[in-house]
């Protein structure tokens, strides 16, 4: 691929990156241009280092698409079907990247004709699968695993369940379908050591029912407290509101990281077109408002998803220590409330000791 082809990919960050980016994009944005700078001058070796550093702290679709290109030009089929894939699965709907999206269709068609793929389903969402022993992401996963022809095999675990697995071969360029299901793990009963021997044996044991020989005989039962019945009320309803937290952070978290995704993808364009933001001419000062729009809305976003993540999880706690706290014999009651506020969150107790 022409430099050019690559450079127009480009990481799409500001040139004043938000406070709120934080080191690892601004050191993702440096090994992302300099895998591009040695892509250009065809060291796709040291680009390869470069990229999947920047990969492994922001990985987003462009980086994908570039070293997806870079494991192509190395011949490294199956790693560039799973960049390349990766970077279609998730590309933007903007005019400035859609003439590089022809040279990735192709180019990952290429790769997968050289590599087999495996589709996997789980029936418990969030089990971590793996491939040969290797760990490729959770269920339900976002495409195809690429491997090489021949045989391998694929396996699902998750606590709490017995894993499963399952052996596949798969030919170059072909396909298979994977069906695990897991089962819940069965919990062992009591051992024949732990239980009581009932019934008489030889010598002076006595008959059947009988007490054993050896033990005193059981004295009269008295009466059994009759425990005190937990309403399961609050329980029900602080899980309801962590619930709740839960899905509008992470629905916060989605919608920043697209508005993050937008503003990298305009700083791009901007970029590729020779321009910059800092002191922008008269036609690129509605871009860079917009940059700096989405950079903003990103950042608001990411604050309101941690402080319904910090919400959830007072909710939670709430429930748990609500459920699980002993009951006092008094007749007082203790009482636990989640209190949330601007500078943090915590836990209020309040009843009789």
């Amino acid at each position: 691929m022409a430099a050019a082809d690559v450079a127009s990919a480009q990481t799409a960050a500001p040139q004043e990156a938000p406070a709120s980016a934080g080191d690892e994009v601004t050191r993702a944005d440096a090994f992302y241009r300099r895998g591009l700078r040695l892509y250009s001058d065809k060291k796709y070796v040291e680009a390869e280092k470069e990229l999947e550093s920047a990969w492994e702290l922001n990985p987003t679709f462009d980086v994908a698409y570039n070293l997806g290109n870079t494991k192509y030009q190395l011949k490294k089929h199956r790693e560039a079907a799973t960049y390349l894939s990766f970077a279609l699965r998730n590309w933007p709907l903007v005019k400035t990247v859609a003439k590089l999206k022809p040279t990735a269709e192709q180019r990952f068609a290429e790769s997968r004709a050289q590599v087999g793929a495996v589709a996997v389903t789980v029936g418990v969402a969030g089990a971590e699968v793996l491939v040969d022993g290797k760990a490729v992401g959770r269920a339900p996963l976002g495409g195809e695993v690429f491997v090489e022809p021949g045989e391998h095999e694929v396996e699902a675990r998750q606590a709490g369940y017995a894993p499963a697995s399952q052996k596949v071969t798969v030919a170059k360029g072909g396909a298979v379908e994977v069906k695990l299901a897991l089962a819940l793990a069965k919990s062992e009963g009591p051992t024949a050591a732990g239980r009581t021997p009932v019934g008489g044996g030889s010598g002076t044991g006595a008959g059947a029912g009988g007490p054993v020989a050896g033990q005193p005989p059981a004295g009269p039962v008295g009466p059994q407290p009759v425990p005190e019945k937990r309403s399961w009320v609050p329980v029900i309803a602080l899980g309801a509101a962590s619930a709740v937290g839960l899905g509008v952070g992470i629905g916060m978290t989605v919608a920043g990281s697209n508005a993050s995704g937008d503003a990298h993808t305009q700083s791009a364009a901007i970029i590729q077109a020779g321009a910059q933001c800092v002191r922008p001419e008269a036609s690129w000062v509605g871009p860079c408002e917009q940059v700096r729009s989405n950079a903003s809305r990103a950042d608001t976003l990411g604050n309101v998803a941690r402080v319904a993540f910090i919400g959830a999880g007072v909710l939670a706690i709430g429930a748990a220590t609500y459920a699980l706290w002993p009951k006092s014999k008094r007749t007082e009651s203790i009482v636990a409330l989640p209190v949330v506020h601007s500078d943090g969150a915590g836990l209020a107790m309040m009843g009789a000791w």
